[in-house]
């Protein structure tokens, strides 16, 4: 990760369903003191086009927790559900992040 946090894949071996275990070191934007209830960071969903997605979820009152970015082989969006918690949108790359309204 850029910002020096590290990450691992669990993944079942029969259905394959993955799981993502990450670490954030202190000073990234996204480190937290660990409390009592912080365990679940976000959850991450496959869609077909992040950016739609993201726009949709905000139109109907998620918080933006960070807007589309990527490249060519994959788009990221993250907003926030009423608790807080980050639900990350993963779609495909696109070159020009702006053309889906």
């Amino acid at each position: 990760m850029p910002h020096g946090g590290k990450w691992v894949h669990l993944v079942d071996p029969s259905s394959k369903q993955r799981l993502e275990l990450n670490w954030y070191p202190k000073g990234s934007r996204f480190y937290e003191k660990y409390r009592n209830g912080s365990e679940l960071d976000h959850i991450g969903f496959i869609v077909n086009d992040a950016v739609k997605w993201f726009r949709l979820l905000v139109r109907r009152g998620a918080k933006p927790a960070a807007e589309p970015f990527g490249d060519e082989s994959e788009t990221l969006a993250y907003v926030k559900d009423p608790d807080g918690i980050w639900i990350e949108l993963i779609g495909p790359g696109r070159k020009d992040l702006t053309d889906s309204k």
